[in-house]
C-alpha cells in the first residue's frame, strides 16, 4: 500500500510526524466503529487503519505542527475520533449517512477529509472534504469517481518522494498543497504563493529526497 512508502518516507526525514503514528488498530476495533456507524470501511480504509490507528496527540506542550502531514494540513484521526466525527456529522449537522471522515484540519474540528463509503455510488472509496458551512465534494472535482483513497496516497507518496505539490489524477497540479518540513522535524503542507503560506521557519521541499 502507498501508506507505507509514506510511513517510510516520515521516518527518514519528520521523525516527530513518524513518532505521532499510532500502532495498527485490530479487527476488534475496526468492526466495533463498522458497527456503529452502520457502514463497512472500503477496502483501502480499511487497510490504511490495519496499519496505523491514526495519530496521538503531541505530548504536553509539543508543537501540533506535525501532526499536518497529510496535504492540507490535515490530521489522521484515530478510530475513536473518526466515530464521534461521523456521529456528530450524520447526527447534528444532518449530512447524509455513508461519508466517514478521517482527518481533520489541525486544531480545528471544523474542516477535514472522508473517503466515501457507499457502496452504491460511483465514488465509492473516494476522497472528499467536508466543511460545516457547506456539503461535501470530492477532491477532484469533475471526476464522477473522484479519487480513490489508495490512489490519493499514491499521490502524496509521490509528492513527498519528488518533493513537489500533490498533482490530481488528470495531471493538474495542486500548486497550493507542498509539502514542507518544520523546525520540529515535522512534515506540513503549504501554499507557496501565499506570502502567509510559508511561516517562519518552514523549509519547502524541492526536489528528490
Amino acid at each position: 500500500m502507498a501508506w507505507e512508502r509514506i510511513g517510510r518516507w516520515l521516518r527518514a526525514h519528520a521523525p516527530a510526524s513518524a513518532a505521532l503514528l499510532r500502532p495498527p488498530a485490530g479487527e476488534a476495533a475496526i468492526a466495533s466503529v463498522e458497527e456503529s456507524i452502520g457502514w463497512p470501511l472500503p477496502p483501502a480504509l480499511r487497510a490504511w487503519y490495519q496499519l496505523s490507528d491514526g495519530i496521538n496527540d503531541p505530548d504536553g506542550a509539543a508543537s501540533r505542527w506535525p501532526t499536518a502531514f497529510l496535504p492540507g494540513r490535515q490530521a489522521w484521526y484515530r478510530l475513536d475520533q473518526l466515530q464521534d466525527a461521523y456521529v456528530m456529522q450524520t447526527r447534528d449537522w444532518e449530512r447524509e449517512p455513508g461519508r466517514v471522515p478521517v482527518s481533520c484540519v489541525t486544531g480545528d474540528i471544523w474542516h477535514g477529509l472522508y473517503v466515501d463509503a457507499r457502496p452504491k455510488e460511483p465514488s465509492y472509496g473516494a476522497m472528499g472534504r467536508w466543511t460545516i458551512e457547506l456539503e461535501p465534494e470530492l477532491l477532484a472535482p469533475g471526476s464522477a469517481a473522484g479519487w480513490p483513497l489508495e490512489t490519493w496516497l499514491g499521490a502524496v507518496a509521490d509528492a513527498l518522494e519528488q518533493g513537489r505539490c500533490l498533482v490530481e489524477p488528470g495531471g493538474r497540479r495542486v500548486e497550493d498543497m507542498w509539502p514542507a518540513l518544520t523546525v520540529c522535524e515535522g512534515l506540513t503542507w503549504v501554499d507557496p504563493h501565499d506570502p502567509r503560506g510559508i511561516p517562519e521557519g518552514r523549509a519547502l521541499l524541492d526536489g528528490p529526497r
